[in-house]
């Protein structure tokens, strides 16, 4: 495995913090919280993880389980010599970090997670139980059910897909009939407004371009084998934890947070779900601001 990995701060050897992307997404992502937490004495470190960007593809689909990714993090934290760190993460990004906590706790000092809350291990494998509740054309149902249907279109969609993707503002209205991600490569005319610049967008689809999206959409075909390899794991995560809501995101919040996590701390903004992107300064005042106070109880 070779990962291709930004960093700035390194200057400040000895206070890692590692920025985890989410899905369909690259280190860009972390473009504006990279220089403010350099600039706050972090050594900032920031993967594209496996299957993004340059880093490597594999063709196998187990190969992207949730071993496998926070393997990724801990070979990634021995290669820079350090026993432990502080993990961020976003979106599925935010899913590796959590896997990480309880696979790997004491190479995990702290955890901000932005987006995705704490997922319990429902009786069900997760994809049955998906599908049990919301049908197979729930994305993440469809990506398992319908191997590479998906990965085509939007493949052959790509900058169409983050153009209608990466919006802000987005009314909400019902769910439309069919898989959503396919309807949002499909759409000619994107709802709500630009979250970033057409030279930002640019970032993500080049690099799409370049590496298509399978290995990406192969993190969602593990649900179910990530279910089973946390089966006997103790869910308990007792790391000190920030988590960051946006209150326009789709994704629900998790009101039994505290009983997984017992040391969180839960906060909102009013942004959709891309919460680092759209409200950048915000994030990284709550960010800075944590970490701070983190450091003053642990001094």
């Amino acid at each position: 495995m070779k990962l291709e990995v930004y960093e700035a701060g390194q200057q400040n050897k000895g206070k890692p913090i590692v920025l985890c992307h989410g899905w369909p997404e690259h280190a860009f992502t972390w473009r504006y919280q990279i220089p403010a937490l350099a600039a706050a004495g972090y050594h900032v470190i920031v993967p594209n993880q496996r299957g993004y960007g340059n880093s490597t593809q594999p063709t196998e689909v187990t190969d992207y389980d949730i071993e496998h990714l926070t393997g990724d993090l801990v070979a990634l934290l021995d290669h820079y010599g350090y026993d432990e760190a502080t993990f961020v993460g976003h979106d599925w990004g935010a899913n590796v970090v959590w896997g990480l906590a309880l696979l790997h706790p004491n190479r995990v000092n702290k955890i901000i997670n932005l987006a995705l809350p704490y997922q319990e291990r429902t009786e069900q494998p997760w994809i049955e139980w998906m599908e049990a509740i919301f049908g197979g054309d729930f994305y993440f149902v469809h990506f398992n059910r319908q191997y590479g249907v998906a990965d085509t279109i939007l493949e052959e969609n790509t900058a169409q897909f983050f153009r209608n993707l990466f919006r802000k503002n987005v009314p909400l209205a019902m769910p439309e009939p069919g898989m959503m991600m396919i309807n949002l490569a499909k759409t000619e005319t994107p709802l709500g407004e630009p979250l970033m610049s057409h030279e930002e967008l640019a970032v993500f689809v080049s690099s799409f371009e370049q590496s298509g999206f399978t290995g990406s959409i192969n993190w969602y075909r593990n649900l179910d084998r990530n279910w089973h390899l946390l089966a006997d794991v103790n869910p308990i995560i007792k790391q000190p934890t920030l988590m960051i809501h946006g209150e326009q995101d789709m994704i629900p919040k998790f009101d039994r947070l505290a009983e997984f996590v017992p040391n969180v701390e839960v906060v909102s903004l009013n942004t959709g779900h891309c919460i680092q992107q759209e409200k950048p300064e915000e994030t990284n005042q709550l960010i800075l601001k944590w970490l701070e106070q983190q450091d003053t109880t642990e001094s």
